[in-house]
């Protein structure tokens, strides 16, 4: 076998960068939690790969701290006012379609979305077709046309992170 294409020396430390969004780094408080607990578990992975000289895990956990060191620097903390008056970053929505089924999205910050679990980015579609509106307003989604049901707009606790 041709050994033109091998890399001699273990390869691993020339991992691209994970690419930054150019928004704004809004969090929900559970998001920073989040945050802080990615900072925490790459140390740890970084200390340990250090220890044990695996420098394909050394370079994985050093890059993945840089990308966690940059979000944590530029996260914007936002609770979701209490008096609501249009739906905004936070908020829990409760969307109705004309058959009665029920979909609830919280409007997060987009290294904590989660959409299968309800959770959906600030700049995503179905975030800002939701932006700017209150309960009774309809919205047309991809899915169909949807009715804001509710809104919730007490904040996640960290503890639900």
């Amino acid at each position: 076998m041709s050994r033109a294409f091998v890399k001699e020396d273990g390869g691993g430390e020339s991992l691209p960068e994970r690419p930054v969004s150019p928004h704004r780094n809004l969090v929900t408080r559970r998001g920073l939690a989040l945050i802080d607990r990615a900072l925490g578990l790459e140390r740890e992975a970084l200390a340990a790969a250090t220890v044990t000289g695996d420098r394909a895990a050394v370079a994985a956990a050093s890059r993945e701290l840089r990308y966690w060191s940059s979000r944590r620097s530029s996260a914007e903390p936002i609770d979701p006012p209490q008096d609501g008056a249009a739906i905004t970053f936070g908020m829990l929505v409760t969307l109705e379609d004309e058959e009665g089924r029920c979909r609830r999205f919280r409007i997060v910050g987009e290294d904590e979305a989660e959409p299968r679990e309800g959770r959906i980015g600030w700049i995503s579609p179905v975030a800002r077709a939701l932006m700017g509106k209150w309960i009774g307003d309809e919205v047309s989604l991809p899915t169909g046309v949807m009715e804001i049901a509710d809104v919730d707009t007490t904040p996640e606790t960290e503890e639900e992170a």
